[in-house]
């Protein structure tokens, strides 16, 4: 509603698209919403930091899905990063056994995120960010209802939240999801999918931060989750450098 509202209310765009369009875009709000699906699965599972670090494994997923959607060859030190990804992970949870189901929700979780990246790094060449997002999160939210209502999860407690809590989840859907995905959507007119991907690493830095200060947990992070937290971060500095370099080669 709040994108329906700037799109038409302030912007004054035309949201119209073709049904192929309106497939297509469906389709990626599934993708998106599955994974929003298992990342809070994830977070119920286990700490919200690992939950998160576990997230980056996305990279090494995007390093393979890709070059299939965008017909080119496979770009070895992106694979290198995100295999380097993969064992920082093993660093983290080698010793964070306990969290194997958070893990596996966030491994599935990420999986997803690498494949919307990727579709809406291509659907944009065709639409603008408002109304790709509007209509991708038309696609979730019917997926979602769907589930809901099939589960038995739709009646009245359902919508018995207290009213911070519904501002809190104005602030998550509006501020932080609806907009945020836009300006993600947009930047995907100058740069890879995989760039985008391997920047959004940066989220376990800010989690783990916010995380040990807010929920106290601090208490479950070892020395190998820093040591494989640092090895993630980096590969971000590494990829950009690499970027660079063949950049100013070619």
């Amino acid at each position: 509603m709040a994108l329906f509202i700037f799109i038409r209310g302030i912007k004054k765009q035309n949201i119209k698209c073709s049904k192929q369009q309106l497939l297509f875009y469906g389709i990626t709000g599934v993708i998106i919403a599955s994974h929003w699906v298992f990342f809070y699965l994830s977070i119920k599972a286990a700490p919200v930091s690992i939950a998160v670090v576990c997230l980056s494994s996305s990279t090494f997923f995007t390093a393979l899905i890709e070059p299939l959607f965008y017909k080119r060859k496979i770009i070895i030190y992106e694979v290198i990063l995100g295999l380097i990804i993969i064992l920082s992970l093993y660093l983290i949870f080698k010793i964070n056994y306990t969290y194997k189901l958070g893990m596996i929700y966030g491994i599935i979780s990420a999986l997803l995120a690498s494949i919307f990246p990727v579709l809406n790094g291509i659907l944009i060449k065709n639409s603008n960010a408002y109304t790709l997002t509007f209509y991708e999160l038309i696609g979730g939210f019917i997926l979602l209802s769907v589930y809901f209502i099939f589960n038995g999860n739709f009646n009245a407690s359902f919508f018995m939240v207290s009213l911070a809590d519904y501002l809190w989840l104005i602030i998550l859907g509006i501020v932080c999801t609806a907009f945020t995905f836009v300006i993600g959507v947009e930047i995907m007119k100058e740069i890879s999918p995989y760039t985008v991907v391997l920047s959004i690493n940066l989220e376990p830095l800010y989690t783990i931060i916010i995380a040990a200060l807010f929920l106290g947990e601090s208490a479950y992070l070892s020395n190998g989750f820093y040591w494989g937290t640092a090895f993630i971060l980096s590969t971000i500095f590494i990829n950009a450098l690499l970027k660079k370099k063949f950049a100013q080669v070619s």
